[in-house]
């Protein structure tokens, strides 16, 4: 079975999970930059096709260039997946939510779809969504009645961290086979 796994990340923890799936499957593993410049002629030799984004605010980033191949591959019989990664714990229970959200139900039966946990690498964060959660944590950090829960949530954003783990990926390599 030939597979592909194609990811986009800002900071690391999409593409350290991309690279995980990648070794343990045997699967190629390129670059959303790299793949947006494949032809269809060429995803069609894969069996199966891993899509890994990160998200922010329930967005899922660069998720529509995905969303436009699958029913094309869908109809030719790929096996798809997509994963996410953020900085949610996994068993956050916005995640399913986000997932329904951002795929229409024809997308959701013909997609597996998974949630890895990553973090926050401030360092590497460019632009507008560094921007977004540093006043997010200053909004909630001045605000006078924040809940226990929006106290907790701007001291974890507060600083960066790191919640990936290797063993997150298990579902999907399982699926993969």
């Amino acid at each position: 079975m030939k597979i592909l796994v194609i990811y986009s990340s800002q900071t690391g923890f999409t593409k350290k999970y991309a690279e995980w799936i990648s070794q343990e499957s045997g699967a190629d593993c390129l670059d959303f930059k790299q793949a947006k410049k494949m032809k269809a002629e060429k995803l069609s030799q894969y069996d199966s096709i891993v899509y890994g984004c990160w998200v922010m605010a329930n967005s899922f980033k660069n998720l529509s260039w995905f969303q436009k191949k699958v029913s094309a591959l869908a109809g030719a019989g790929k096996k798809l997946f997509v994963y996410t990664v953020g900085g949610s714990p996994a068993d956050s229970p916005e995640i399913l939510n986000a997932m329904k959200k951002n795929f229409s139900s024809q997308e959701w039966q013909g997609v597996q779809t998974f949630y890895f946990p990553g973090g926050l690498n401030y360092e590497k964060m460019k632009g507008f969504p560094k921007f977004i959660l540093t006043s997010f944590v200053k909004a909630f950090s001045k605000k006078k009645n924040a809940t226990e829960e929006e106290q907790k949530l701007a001291q974890m954003l507060s600083h960066s961290f790191d919640i990936s783990d290797k063993e997150y990926i298990k579902p999907l390599l399982e699926s993969l086979k």
